[in-house]
């Protein structure tokens, strides 16, 4: 870290990030790697698309998080009849009435929030797909030639069903690519889903307390960027996303099962969700177990798999998984992590 003040920000992000997981765990029954990807994202500056079969409690989960980060919160119900001005917003006309002149007044749209959730995004067409993107890349929306600046901090957190295909329109690769995470959230355990069948059915009302501000946000968001990362590391994040792409670095074993892989954008996630998962542990360097903890999520929508994977059932999980085993750590990240935890001993 580059200061004492940094030092205290970092233990201060941590603190959070354990009483963040305690309150939203008041609310949501397990899920504790789902909820980490999430804070991961949000302190790194990034967005998530979730996937999960309806009722796994995912609205619920982005509204509890809002909650707990004193965040203002808006959900965009995604339909095919969904129109871009809908979501970014658009110009009227008014009159002034004590001078009789008229001009445009642009009136935002619920995209002018900092958390949204953007519910089956793959529900509306491509063109209201890409007014998003904008805003998800910019931090913006342009009306009318005028571009209009988004809140901070802001994340989208867009939701698909990965069992309903009819009538719907697969997200472009380009705007998967704007996600830093694609984090898939699965069935509760049995003990899970007796805990929630039982909060959900009794009259108790839980209400979350929120823990940090938009502003406290941003400034840790800034801390996380500050985190020192090894040339070793960085370099094992680079060589992972260089093994999903054909003619460079992939195992022959795997080639077969790729058909197109990462771009450099996947290295710079796989570093910042590293940086952030580090810091939010209570650790001041991140390492390439961080690296490893956040692949899936980072890599899993940016990899195509080719006919033959399909065929054998092989999945872009499936891949990362023998990507990552045929990786080594390097010695000189092993001589980093041990340099760096004497230092703080000392």
């Amino acid at each position: 870290m580059t200061s004492e003040n940094d030092a205290a920000a970092a233990a201060r992000l941590a603190e959070a990030y354990e009483l963040l997981q305690r309150e939203i765990g008041r609310v949501i029954v397990g899920q504790e790697e789902v909820v980490e990807q999430l804070l991961i994202a949000l302190f790194a500056g990034g967005h998530c698309l979730l996937e999960g079969v309806p009722g796994l409690a995912k609205t619920l989960m982005v509204r509890s998080l809002a909650s707990a980060l004193h965040l203002e919160f808006n959900r965009i119900q995604f339909t095919p009849d969904l129109m871009p001005s809908d979501i970014t917003g658009t110009e009227i006309i008014q009159e002034n009435r004590s001078t009789g002149e008229r001009a445009y007044r642009f009136v935002p749209g619920p995209i002018f929030s900092n958390v949204i959730l953007a519910d089956e995004i793959n529900r509306t067409p491509p063109k209201t797909q890409a007014a998003l993107l904008e805003s998800m890349q910019e931090k913006q929306v342009t009306a009318g030639g005028s571009k209009h600046a988004l809140p901070k901090p802001f994340f989208v957190l867009a939701t698909q069903n990965p069992i309903e295909q009819e009538g719907t329109y697969p997200l472009p690769e380009a705007q998967l690519d704007r996600f830093m995470f694609n984090v898939r959230i699965d069935y509760p355990s049995e003990l899970e889903e007796l805990e929630i069948v039982k909060r959900t059915t009794a009259d108790v009302n839980t209400e979350i307390s929120p823990l940090l501000t938009g502003e406290e946000i941003i400034q840790l968001a800034q801390v996380v960027r500050r985190v020192p990362v090894a040339d070793p590391v960085a370099q094992y994040a680079i060589r992972l996303v260089r093994m999903t792409r054909r003619g460079n670095d992939i195992p022959s074993k795997m080639e077969p099962y790729i058909q197109w892989g990462a771009g450099p954008r996947a290295s710079q996630f796989l570093v910042l969700g590293a940086k952030a998962r580090a810091i939010l542990q209570g650790r001041e360097f991140a390492t390439t177990d961080d690296v490893k903890a956040v692949a899936l999520p980072v890599l899993r929508h940016r990899i195509r798999t080719s006919f033959n994977a399909d065929a054998e059932g092989i999945t872009t999980d499936h891949v990362v998984q023998q990507l990552l085993e045929n990786i080594p750590t390097t010695v000189e990240d092993q001589q980093f992590v041990d340099a760096f935890r004497s230092s703080d001993a000392g």
